[in-house]
């Protein structure tokens, strides 16, 4: 393995970013709501984008030493465009259950799974695919153009092309999926009330009763249910 990380640097800096990810996190809220010190908490989850700088620095001096453009490097790319499309997430997470946890914050909010919720929340995740890919395709074009070997460039149109069929695909399957779904899904029927349906034209309003004003009601028993409609 050491051997590994020394050939490739590039694999060595994308696992450092990812600890350092979590672990700025952990103390960001750890800081934020146990110890209350919310300036220091933020100066340190500040330092979180930092962490992608960090990887295109790294990226691009094995690139320019001569390295040939490799998996680590595409791997480089995507982990670079899903650090900046799901990061903000990522924190908004971990806040949201701290606060709860130790700051009586509310309770985190389940993902909604039916509906037109359901279709909004999934489209927010496919945003932030399209983001990943959006990034990870616009490095990887940059290494075709200046550090790639012409046998390497179509490798790296070939990922590229994978990706945004992986984009494709999550739409198909996610949104595009749970909107039809929803379409397709049973209205809402009355409710029957004793054996006979609840037809407000009818019986009025069973709930409470009412009818309009200056509108006499009528008392009727419906297959053993006491109700009140007005009087035609």
């Amino acid at each position: 393995m050491p051997a590994y990380f020394a050939e490739n640097p590039v694999a060595a800096v994308i696992i450092g970013c990812e600890v350092g990810l979590w672990v700025l996190l952990g103390l960001g809220m750890v800081l934020r709501y146990i110890v209350r010190l919310r300036r220091t908490s933020t100066v340190v989850l500040a330092g979180i984008p930092l962490l992608d700088v960090v990887l295109v620095i790294a990226t691009a001096i094995d690139l320019h030493l001569g390295a040939d453009v490799g998996l680590v490097h595409v791997l480089a790319g995507f982990y670079l465009g899903s650090s900046l499309a799901f990061g903000p997430a990522i924190v908004r997470w971990a806040d949201v259950r701290f606060a709860h946890r130790f700051a009586g914050g509310p309770a985190p909010r389940k993902a909604p799974k039916h509906g037109p919720e359901r279709v909004t929340h999934l489209m927010r995740e496919w945003y932030r695919v399209l983001g990943t890919v959006a990034i990870a395709s616009a490095v990887l074009v940059v290494m075709i153009l200046f550090f790639a070997a012409p046998e390497d460039q179509s490798r790296l149109w070939t990922w590229i092309g994978r990706a945004w069929a992986v984009v494709g695909l999550w739409y198909l399957f996610g949104p595009l999926w749970e909107s039809g779904t929803s379409r397709l899904s049973p209205q809402a029927q009355p409710q029957p009330i004793g054996g006979v349906a609840h037809d407000p034209e009818l019986l009025g309003d069973l709930d409470g009763g009412r009818a309009p004003a200056g509108v006499p009601r009528v008392h009727r028993a419906v297959d053993g249910e006491h109700v009140t409609h007005p009087r035609r």
